[in-house]
């Protein structure tokens, strides 16, 4: 699914009538009439009392659109408008007549004007005495906290416990970051025109959204591509088109050696998780290289993973004396796996660097790897190869030398920002994972749950992904499949508990979750 701004939205309506001749008022005709549709689905309209509650723009001029075809059908509306009249201007204005016109022959329907809280206070009771809302007040341009007598109507509406539908997106949430503006409606359904917004789709706002649909109202295609929208919503197919079906004849061989270079001492299992979950991730071969002391540790935690001892720290962790030995290593390996459970020893800080000068197969770089180079991330910018990063929000904090709560705030900006700079891939976990890709385009991953909230699931992650880059998958479709497949794993074992499940439980349940996207 495509994902637009705010802005490309804008242009996209803009070109739609100013070069291909479609007017603004059948554009609006056409989202008023699909988004009654929507709402006929999903509430029950025989005998209901509707209020549509109106702002003075283009969003309160759908509402009209909406609240017109309603009248006709028999429903009585009551139509509040949060501006003078006078105020409402161009199409919005010319469907608020249409509407006024009309009064007059459906005497259950009413108008009222909300200016000021006097006005509010004295059409409270009656704004209330309603069993559904239409939400036409705010479009999808607002990006400051809404006041006055806006936030004190949509409190009220919030409280009213009544049903809510919104008409393109749930007044108060902005539409390009899904943050609340202060205060936004909770809606149960929302119809959006031509694309869903990333303000549909990022927390908050896809909790404020409800049931989403998408309603074309005429925007041809080639002015939509000619916005580049570069914001997706990867579907099963979409991910299932990207793994290569299995030839008849291949053999272990064909699906690539990865390297995973990975634990310390009290960090074994992160090592075992990632080549565990690599292996059941379809890697034709994995090899993974451990600090020497830790041999006898980890040898009966991998059963399929052929191990390899390498020169260690006196604090136990790897050695940059074994960047020879890794080096030689690498010579025939299709992908490397660096950093879960590593540590952050100076002596393996220096072997990550030396490590990153000179691999040429692409990496996946996680965990304690990202922390090695947080306070140089410029090193990024020496690599020979394709370089996938997967911070959580903290590890993300410490490379751009933000907090975890700027990090928080706006996800996609700077997962974007990050990836464009250091021409990285970059997978920015927690709920909604997202995928940002050098050329500036981010996929939200629509699977996984809080289930997925616990210790060595980053790990099993890395493996995912470094499974992938052995089989031969391009860096950005690797990322997008082991993102999308082990949020699947997730939501596959929330069927059976609600949480409570394990990294390792999640490493036993690949095959199905890919089983499942095949299916």
């Amino acid at each position: 699914m495509i994902i637009v701004t705010t802005r490309q939205m804008q242009q996209m309506d803009k070109n739609t009538i100013e070069s291909f001749g479609i007017p603004g008022r059948v554009l609006m005709e056409n989202a008023g009439r699909g988004a009654l549709e929507t709402l006929s689905d999903h509430f029950d309209l025989k005998g209901a009392r509707v209020a549509v509650v109106a702002g003075r723009g283009n969003n309160g001029g759908d509402g009209f659109v909406i609240g017109r075809y309603l009248m006709e059908m028999g429903v009585s509306v009551s139509f509040f408008l949060l501006s003078n009249p006078n105020r409402v201007q161009g199409d919005a204005g010319v469907n608020m007549n249409l509407v006024m016109d009309l009064l007059a022959e459906h005497s259950q329907s009413q108008f009222i004007e909300i200016t000021d809280k006097e006005s509010l206070e004295a059409a409270g009771e009656i704004l209330q005495d309603h069993d559904l809302f239409v939400d036409a007040i705010f479009g999808t341009g607002l990006n400051a906290d809404v006041r006055g007598i806006y936030r004190d109507v949509i409190e009220l509406i919030n409280d009213s416990g009544k049903a809510v539908f919104s008409v393109d997106i749930p007044s108060g949430i902005n539409a390009d970051t899904g943050a609340v503006c202060g205060v936004a409606i909770q809606a149960d359904a929302t119809a959006t025109f031509a694309f869903a917004k990333a303000g549909h789709i990022l927390y908050p706002g896809n909790f404020h959204t409800g049931d989403l649909e998408v309603i074309d109202i005429g925007i041809p295609g080639h002015i939509a591509k000619a916005q580049s929208p570069d914001i997706f919503l990867p579907e099963s197919h979409d991910i299932a088109d990207l793994i290569p079906a299995r030839n008849f004849n291949a053999h272990k061989g064909s699906f690539g050696h990865l390297l995973v270079l990975a634990g310390s001492p009290g960090k074994t299992g992160a090592a075992a998780l990632c080549a565990n979950a690599a292996m059941r991730t379809g890697a034709g071969l994995v090899t993974l290289g451990v600090p020497e002391t830790l041999m006898p540790v980890i040898e009966p935690m991998v059963m399929e993973p052929m191990t390899t001892a390498l020169a260690q720290t006196p604090s136990g962790g790897l050695s940059a004396t074994a960047v020879d030995d890794i080096t030689a290593l690498l010579a025939d390996k299709a992908a490397l796996a660096l950093g879960p459970g590593i540590g952050t020893d100076p002596g393996t800080r220096e072997l990550i660097k030396g490590i990153m000068a000179i691999a040429s197969v692409p990496m996946v770089i996680d965990a304690d790897g990202l922390n090695c180079i947080a306070e140089n991330p410029d090193i990024l910018g020496t690599v020979k190869a394709p370089v996938i990063l997967t911070p959580h929000p903290g590890e993300m904090a410490r490379l751009t030398g933000k907090t975890t709560a700027d990090i928080q705030q706006n996800r996609m900006e700077t997962a974007r920002n990050f990836a464009e700079k250091y021409k990285v891939i970059l997978v920015l976990k927690g709920a909604q994972t997202l995928v940002a890709c050098p050329d500036g385009a981010v996929s939200i991953c629509p699977t996984g749950n809080p289930g997925m909230a616990c210790g060595g699931m980053g790990d099993v992650l890395t493996g995912m992904i470094a499974a992938f880059l052995a089989q031969n998958l391009p860096p950005e479709s690797a990322a997008l499949a082991g993102v999308y497949v082990h949020g699947l794993c997730g939501d596959l074992l929330a069927q059976d508990y609600a949480f409570g499940f394990s990294a390792s439980d999640m490493v036993a349940n690949i095959p199905q979750a890919l089983k499942t996207l095949f299916s």
